[in-house]
């Protein structure tokens, strides 16, 4: 039980150590521990943001957020323990109950619908019969080869099961391949590589151009954000530029946790220079000092490859107080999240960074005003940003060559579940579904349904083989492109056992701060689960149909928004609920 004062426990010398080791010279250790937690706010609120790293530093040190843990990074952050316990509850991949065999490796294994209709429950079931400790856990982005593990260690690296092969991508030597045509081609640990390649040719250009005519080339190339909002990327960077105010951030929003997705952990992996040469344009595009990359938990090797990619750009003197010699500071570093779906809503992965709960926030104010530290702030996911350098090199108009009018450019489109050849493919909008799943190597088996979009998108049939995956075009349509998730579902799927686990995902995901999201998502799993194989009768749906607007109209943020989409759309085209059942 955590109090707003300290308790008696006392944390391990391990502990003491992990914690001080990433904290550094950040803060020192006081015994004033009452007085510095109650007073203090403006102290208080400049550490706050190392708390997650901290809670990072406990977990894997001891297997789990030990009572002694929390005060000591309490006390050196000068938080109440009641507000970081709060913190620590929160996250799927934080532990703050001791539990039996918590010195012993967790294996995560994914339990959404890519993995569950391909193996999941089995992995689970041999696992546990070796004696293994399993958490059921919500997608872990390798949809591409299930089903998927992460093995959570102590006091030894996080890992994900090795690859026994290079990776290789299903289109490669493509050559209309444009955020992809790195990717197996050059080295990503290694700087000299990307530059070899035109790595950081388009930073040179971006600075010999001024900020001026950079905004001016992204709004002509009609470049929208690629994590389903698909918001003028152009408009929102001219936005921070334009916003009053010294500090300014440029985030990259890594948190990929819908679904179906895992088209940014490619790109971070096989790619991690793009990233950081992207974010860098960004800075000294918008006049934004300070950067951040917010990557899951779950992506160890990632992580890792960033971190190596940020440390020699910055002996390279692409970082830092004088970018390229150009003048423009930028600073950017890394912080992992914990296992949280909300926290790829843009305010709620703000409110976790600075050290809070990953609730969303209110709009207005928006991000570009008052963003991270309540200070302007330019957010995007890696495939926005990596659109960013051919736009520069090749021109506004070569890229709107690409795709169609209202759709210019390439799209990333994650494929899984029922096809031949699972993975991440690239193809210019306006490429049908039925061809993009051709691409993998078509479906296996009749095709039942294709989820689109993600768990927050909304399912087609194979009547919609012909749709052109447009923004346009599926607007329309009424479903999504989302995050280019696109799973394909064959008739010997359980369709009903796949909608109740993404009710049950959206359960277990809503942070509970709006009652339409956290009493409409319970509802909606209830529902699901009663229903079973039955049809449903029109009296329960039209009880489903005021769930779903009441959470559209009123739930905070996106997560309320479209939590009912995918059950919606299932039930509206008889996946789910219907008489032949």
């Amino acid at each position: 039980m955590a109090d707003l004062h300290f308790t008696d426990a006392t944390a391990t010398s391990g502990e003491v150590e992990a914690v001080n080791l990433v904290l550094g010279d950040n803060v020192a250790v006081t015994t004033e521990t009452e007085r510095l937690v109650r007073g203090g706010t403006s102290r208080r609120k400049g550490l706050r943001h190392l708390l997650l790293p901290a809670l990072h530093a406990l977990q894997k040190e001891s297997g789990w957020i030990s009572p002694g843990g929390l005060n000591h990074v309490s006390e050196m952050l000068q938080v109440p323990p009641a507000e970081a316990y709060g913190v620590a509850s929160f996250y799927e991949m934080f532990r703050v109950d001791e539990a039996p065999g918590h010195d012993d490796d967790v294996a995560h294994v994914c339990v959404d619908p890519s993995c569950r209709i391909d193996g999941a429950d089995e992995l689970i079931a041999s696992l546990e019969a070796e004696g293994k400790h399993v958490h059921r856990s919500p997608c872990l982005g390798q949809c591409e080869r299930p089903p998927a593990v992460f093995i959570q260690g102590r006091r030894k690296a996080d890992s994900v099961p090795a690859d026994e092969e290079p990776f290789t991508l299903p289109q490669a030597g493509d050559p209309s391949l444009s955020l992809l045509k790195r990717i197996g081609v050059v080295d990503p640990m290694s700087l000299d590589s990307y530059r070899e390649h035109g790595g950081y040719d388009a930073l040179t250009k971006a600075l010999d151009m001024g900020a001026d005519a950079v905004l001016d080339e992204l709004v002509a190339s009609g470049l929208s954000g690629r994590g389903g909002a698909a918001f003028p990327t152009g408009f929102k960077w001219r936005s921070v530029r334009d916003a009053e105010g010294n500090d300014k951030h440029i985030v990259a929003n890594c948190d990929e946790s819908e679904p179906g997705t895992f088209k940014d952990r490619h790109l971070m992996e096989h790619d991690p220079f793009a990233l950081v040469e992207s974010m860098t344009i960004a800075a000294v595009t918008t006049g934004a000092t300070n950067g951040w990359i917010y990557i899951r938990g779950e992506y160890p090797l990632a992580t890792g490859r960033l971190e190596n990619a940020i440390a020699q750009a910055r002996d390279a003197g692409l970082l830092g107080d004088d970018v390229a010699g150009s003048g423009h500071a930028f600073h950017l570093e890394v912080r992992r999240g914990a296992g949280a779906y909300i926290c790829g809503e843009e305010t709620a992965l703000f409110a976790s960074l600075e050290g809070f709960r990953g609730e969303p926030r209110n709009k207005p104010p928006y991000p570009t005003t008052n963003g991270l530290f309540d200070q302007p702030t330019a957010i995007n996911n890696p495939e926005t940003l990596l659109n960013v350098l051919p736009i520069l090199l090749g021109g506004a108009d070569a890229y709107r060559a690409l795709g169609t009018e209202g759709s210019p450019g390439t799209r990333l489109f994650c494929l899984s579940g029922r096809v031949a050849n699972p993975g991440l493919y690239e193809h210019g909008f306006g490429a049908t579904l039925g061809e993009i799943i051709d691409a993998a190597g078509g479906a296996q088996g009749d095709i039942a349904a294709v989820l689109l979009g993600g768990a927050a998108g909304s399912f087609v049939t194979a009547d919609s083989l012909d749709l052109p995956l447009t923004l346009e075009a599926t607007r329309e349509a009424g479903t999504t492109l989302g995050s280019g998730v696109v799973v394909v579902f064959n008739s010997d799927d359980n369709m009903v056992d796949v909608c109740e686990r993404i009710t049950e995902f959206f359960k277990n995901e809503s942070c509970g701060q709006c009652v339409p999201c956290r009493v409409g998502a319970v509802r909606q799993h209830e529902m699901i689960v009663t229903l079973g194989t039955k049809p449903m009768a029109q009296e329960q749906r039209d009880l489903h149909e005021d769930m779903v607007q009441v959470m559209a109209d009123a739930s905070i943020c996106g997560l309320g928004h479209t939590a009912a989409s995918a059950i919606k759309s299932a039930l509206a085209l008889g996946i789910i609920g219907a008489d032949s059942q």
